[in-house]
This record gives structure tokens, sequence and C-alpha cells, in this order.
């Protein structure tokens, strides 16, 4: 937790308003944990965080396996500058290679929040595989998916295609927070965080190891872009869920 103190220290520095780290960044992810594990959300993870937040003036957007009683939820809590939870966010779609959903509850609600004049959203590392989400995402009026990740190195390309995809197809920004390390199973994880605009061009990208990016987010650009390509507004919901009901 201290070196996260001290990435948000440099972050808030360099003038971010708002600083993301990977999935449950503070223990790192497992996918197979013991029924009655985590810790409440007033626990030493998100406490930590929100004094974070408050001694550099940076909103941070964190990850940790929370207590529920039974099965643990993996759960995303975003922050505000003077140490508020501003909203929370439970992985909808676990992990079932690697039992996950064994393991864990899934989540069942969207989650959006405002920093600077900008709304994000919050999905979580396999999440990504699932565009129905991020199109939800986009019907709410986001301008930003943001996904914390421990996506392991074996995988790292479709970590890369799904960040661009997601954000080309809604046509606005998506960050991939991914962690670094030895990671679950012997499968190591890379790091290379991205950053990829309405366009789906990366436009940031970390190292293989710990590392601080930063990346400007302009709603202006998805306002071009939708524009250019009205996309979003030429679907057919009527006529895909017509076509779906008559399966």
């Amino acid at each position: 937790m201290h070196r996260a103190d001290t990435l948000a220290a440099r972050a808030a520095a360099a003038g971010a308003d708002l600083v993301c780290f990977p999935e449950q960044f503070a223990t790192g992810w497992s996918p197979t944990v013991p029924a009655g594990s985590g810790e409440a959300i007033d626990g030493p993870t998100i406490t930590t965080l929100q004094a974070t937040a408050r001694d550099h003036g940076v909103a941070v957007l964190g990850s940790f396996l929370e207590y529920t009683g039974d099965k643990p939820r993996n759960t995303a809590v975003a922050i505000d500058r003077s140490g508020s939870i501003l909203t929370t966010y439970a992985k909808m779609h676990l992990f079932s290679p690697g039992g996950e959903d064994r393991h864990c509850t899934p989540g069942d609600a969207l989650a959006t929040f405002a920093v600077g004049g900008t709304t994000f959203g919050i999905a979580i590392c396999y999440d990504l595989r699932f565009p129905e989400l991020f199109r939800a995402y986009a019907e709410t009026g986001a301008d930003c998916v943001l996904v914390p990740s421990a996506w392991p190195c074996s995988r790292l390309a479709h970590f890369e295609i799904f960040v661009g995809s997601r954000a080309l197809e809604n046509q606005y920004y998506v960050a991939g927070i991914n962690a670094g390390g030895s990671g679950h199973a012997g499968d190591p994880q890379c790091g290379s965080s991205l950053v990829a605009d309405p366009e789906g061009t990366i436009i940031a990208r970390g190292g293989a190891g710990e590392d601080l990016i930063l990346a400007p987010l302009d709603p202006g650009r998805i306002h071009d872009a939708r524009n250019r390509i009205p996309a979003l507004k030429d679907r057919r919901s009527d006529l895909y869920h017509r076509l779906l009901s008559n399966r």
C-alpha cells in the first residue's frame, strides 16, 4: 500500500485527476479463495486508499476482495479527491476457467461516477470479453470505462485486442489497468496497461513491470467519432431482440 501511495503522489504531481490500480492490487488476484474471506469496505485496503486520495487531492480507483459473509465479491471502489466513496462495482463475469465462479459472488449492476466532468464506468478483467456490458455503459453515457485487470502474459495479445475493440465499437475511451508479477498458478502477469481512444487507437501504453502512465481524455473526441460514423445511432435494437426471441 505504501507503493500505491507513492505512485498516487507521482500521478497527482503530474496533474492527474484520477489514478487507477490493477485488479486486487494490494493482495494479488486469485480465483480460488475460501468462503468467508475478504475484508469489509471499511477495512484497511479501502480506508488506506481514502487517505491516499485526501492526502494527494486525487480521485482513486482500487479493487479488493470484499467480504460478504459467504462467497466474497471481486469489488472495485471509486473514491473522490476528498476521500469519499463515489461508487462500487462487483465483477459481473467471473473467470470460470480458473474457478472464480465457484468461489466468488458475481455482481449484477453497472457503476458510473464522474471526475472532472468525465463520466467513467467500471469493469474488471474478464469482463473485457463480454461486449454487452460495454454497450450498456455506452447507453448510460459513459465517456470511458476503466478495467482493473490481472491479465496473464500468455494472453496479453487478447488484452490489447479487447481494450481497442471495446473502445472502437462503442466510440469512447477504455483503459485496461493491468497487474505485473508472478500471477496465479504459474501464469505471470506482464503489466502493459493500455488506454484506447474512441477510434480504438492505443494512446498510452505501460511497460512490462510496475509503471505509471498518463492519458489525457477529451470527451470532444467521442462526439467527433460518433458524428463521423454514427454506428451507435444506426443500431437496430428492436430487430436484434426480435431475432433472438424468434430462435
